[in-house]
């Protein structure tokens, strides 16, 4: 055994399927053009490796330090920086989201019908923190998910009324005001929807501190944990860093969707998403994913104390149910059988459902096919970084923990 497997307790052979398995089935026929995959255990990296090309347009070789869209995975360091603001007192996870937002305490709830003949109800009670935390609020993300129209009359609302439009610059109280006037889809706390229910999150953050959002997570998070390449918009000098993101067209060859040279994300947003809007790297994503496993500190810098990181990654859903008995709609970065949910993490519940080695770990995806996953059983963290919308397309987290789990030996 080499010293780096007796720090680990990872097979350093075994890991090297890893770069077998993405070679022979991904970056050789070229279903993505890149990758880069980390895996830590104890502390320390067992293994760190980039697949690939970030540009297959300017045949540029992925780099170590390459930047990419993370998307949802914005999602878990959003939600950690509520519930900074929650170990502060400000709120507890019961309590109404309108004692920070007065229009919320005129939400209607949907029952039937559309425009004018559309029946609504008054809420059983009011939207929580833990709802907007948890996806059960009653939102949505107005039609917006990758192969869903604007097929709900609730997601007509959001369209009518502007709500996080494309290019919009909106601020943080014109956005929650205006999820306000939108009927929820449900009754609060009695389903789950994958939803804007994190960009509420991000701008409660800003609401209750009184700082923009961008500023608090700089301060409280990214300076902290060294993340100093994480940022809602890619800076000038770092361009020739950021990764190209592609999708897979009908012939099933990779198409370019977002060049980097004139990304969105390399002009600063009109409104900072904490649903989706992050830029980062793998190094920097390691970092706050090893700032969870350590229970919320790293190197002397306290994020979160363990009790609240904890109770965060345990199952949430009402009843201890899983998202097959809750869910609605059939697209967020997780599958659905024995997976719960905590405030802001999905939850491995139990093995035989999901079909998956390792249970307890909590997890989250992007939209780009971003993943990680912390397990405090194993001591053990994975970061996978690539470029290639949809996620769900493969199922790289399946398949990254058979092989590396397999490659436990102590």
């Amino acid at each position: 055994m080499d010293a780096q497997s007796q720090w680990t307790g990872l097979d350093a052979g075994r890991l090297e399927r890893i770069a077998d398995h993405l070679e022979r089935n991904y970056i050789g026929p070229q279903k993505i053009a890149g990758c880069q995959v980390q895996v830590a255990r104890h502390g320390h990296i067992a293994y760190q490796k980039s697949f690939g090309s970030m540009d297959l347009e300017r045949n540029k070789a992925m780099r170590d330090d390459a930047i990419f869209r993370i998307y949802s995975m914005t999602k878990p360091i959003t939600s950690v920086a509520l519930m900074m603001l929650y170990e502060r007192g400000y709120f507890q996870l019961n309590d109404p989201v309108s004692r920070f937002v007065p229009s919320w305490r005129n939400h209607r709830v949907w029952i039937s019908g559309e425009g004018d003949d559309m029946q609504t109800e008054a809420p059983n009670r009011p939207v929580t923190f833990r709802d907007v935390l948890t996806h059960t609020g009653g939102f949505t993300y107005g039609g917006g998910l990758p192969g869903v129209g604007l097929q709900h009359p609730v997601d007509k609302i959001y369209r009518a009324l502007k709500v996080r439009s494309v290019g919009g610059a909106d601020s943080m109280h014109e956005f929650m005001d205006k999820l306000g006037q939108v009927p929820l889809l449900y009754q609060p706390g009695t389903r789950w929807m994958y939803s804007l229910s994190t960009d509420i999150c991000g701008a409660l953050v800003e609401i209750i501190s009184g700082k923009p959002f961008a500023q608090f997570l700089q301060e409280e998070i990214f300076e902290p944990l060294g993340m100093v390449d994480t940022a809602f918009q890619v800076a000038p000098d770092k361009v020739d860093r950021f990764c190209a993101n592609y999708r897979r067209g009908p012939d099933k060859k990779l198409k370019l969707i977002d060049d980097p040279a004139d990304s969105d994300f390399t002009r600063e947003p009109g409104f900072k998403s904490g649903g989706g809007g992050l830029t980062g790297t793998i190094a920097d994503y390691g970092r706050f994913v090893d700032m969870l496993r350590r229970g919320g500190e790293l190197e002397g810098h306290r994020i979160l104390g363990p009790r609240t990181l904890e109770m965060m990654h345990m199952n949430h859903l009402p009843g201890g149910a899983d998202l097959t008995q809750l869910a609605i709609g059939a697209f967020s970065e997780t599958s659905n059988e024995g997976v719960g949910f905590g405030l802001g993490f999905a939850s491995t519940m139990g093995q035989v459902e999901t079909g998956s080695l390792g249970v307890g770990d909590y997890y989250w995806g992007g939209a780009a096919s971003t993943i990680f996953w912390v397990d405090p059983k194993e001591d053990l963290t994975l970061v996978f970084m690539t470029q290639l919308m949809p996620s769900g397309t493969f199922n790289f987290r399946g398949q990254l923990k058979s092989l590396i789990y397999s490659a436990i030996v102590d």
